[in-house]
């Protein structure tokens, strides 16, 4: 059978029983973890099946094959007759025993099932192909940041039985980010579904408004309206009340850096309009460069004071920004951070686009 997508299988998990050999692979850790839960409770289905469980560290040098083989061939005592036989990490374990797999995959054990969890499973390995007839493929493949909001209204729904408003989804994504996933957005949904007072209503802008981010990001962004709104002075206090709480600059910086660029973009699509011989409103080049629609008013405004010279500027500040806070400076961070912030902020410099 070809690969399915994460989505589908965790959709409808009944139509897809386990087989004896299923590898759920791709870059989203969370969803692999919970389609790798799944198959488990899948074939281990009895109170006491966790002892029919084993699971290896596939990343540990000292794994081999033959010792993954002798519990895929041990009876199970429990858990209705078969075993479960778990490698997470395997990314190196298959290296490793790339031939082994292949014969095991071509004629596997009737009493166990081998689930590998990895990062990467290419499609052009004899293992892939081998599976693609015998085996279960489950592809846990990280959305795009324009695909997510609709995932969180489904999951919402699907996992909590709560109801989420498109804008609340997006609102969600935009403040939490994609950076890890889709954990730390289940790990929202969770609270935002128990915080719920109107079941029909379910989560809602407002809700998000009330619920989501943590002091630290909500001072990070406040942060940032207040670097482009030119006030310098009380975009600094917000800094070093951020350091002082032991947030890293490269921590700070990560947030806002999504925002920063979709400015960047926006000021490029505007120039190269014009360029053409075209006029592009501001609200058309910020809606083409990913900017949410319930935050589109308050970054017009935004763009308009920071202007097209410091616009243009952007995406080398924050790349150069990024190196320097790694290593490519001796400053101090926090002072590096500062000196970006004033350049933001600073009055003197700004030109309306």
């Amino acid at each position: 059978m070809p690969p399915i997508s994460v989505h589908e299988y965790l959709s409808n998990v009944v139509k897809y029983p386990a087989k004896p050999v299923c590898v759920v692979y791709g870059d989203d850790a969370f969803l692999r973890s919970c389609a790798v839960r799944n198959l488990r409770n899948q074939v281990l289905a009895a109170e006491d099946a966790e002892f029919a469980q084993c699971r290896f560290d596939g990343d540990s040098t000292k794994l081999d094959f033959k010792e993954v083989r002798r519990e895929l061939q041990t009876t199970a005592m429990f858990g209705g007759g078969l075993r479960v036989v778990r490698v997470d990490d395997a990314d190196t374990f298959i290296s490793k025993n790339r031939a082994e797999l292949e014969g095991y995959a071509a004629k596997p054990s009737s009493q166990a099932i081998l689930i590998l969890q990895v990062k990467s499973f290419p499609s052009t390995t004899k293992l892939y192909k081998l599976l693609t007839a015998t085996g279960l493929l489950i592809d846990a493949k990280m959305l795009s940041e324009k695909e997510m909001p609709g995932w969180v209204v489904r999951w919402s729904k699907e996992r909590y039985q709560t109801p989420c408003e498109k804008v609340a989804a997006e609102m969600i994504v935009e403040r939490i980010g994609m950076e890890h996933g889709s954990g730390l957005l289940d790990q929202e949904l969770a609270k935002l579904s128990l915080m719920v007072t109107d079941p029909k209503k379910g989560i809602t802008p407002e809700l998000v408004e009330q619920g989501v981010g943590s002091w630290r990001t909500r001072t990070v962004f406040e942060m940032l309206d207040l670097a482009l709104a030119g006030k310098t002075a009380a975009a600094v206090r917000q800094l070093n009340a951020l350091v002082s709480a032991g947030e890293d600059p490269i921590g700070i910086l990560a947030p806002i850096s999504s925002t920063l660029r979709k400015l960047a973009a926006a000021t490029e699509l505007i120039l190269d309009a014009e360029r053409q011989g075209r006029k592009m409103t501001v609200r058309s080049a910020l809606e083409k460069a990913g900017v949410k629609s319930f935050v589109l008013g308050k970054t017009e405004e935004q763009l308009r004071s920071l202007g097209r010279h410091r616009g243009t500027k952007l995406s080398q500040w924050l790349l150069q920004l990024d190196f320097d806070l790694k290593g490519d400076s001796r400053s101090e961070k926090r002072l590096l951070l500062e000196t970006f912030i004033i350049k933001l902020s600073a009055t003197k410099l700004r030109e309306g686009i």
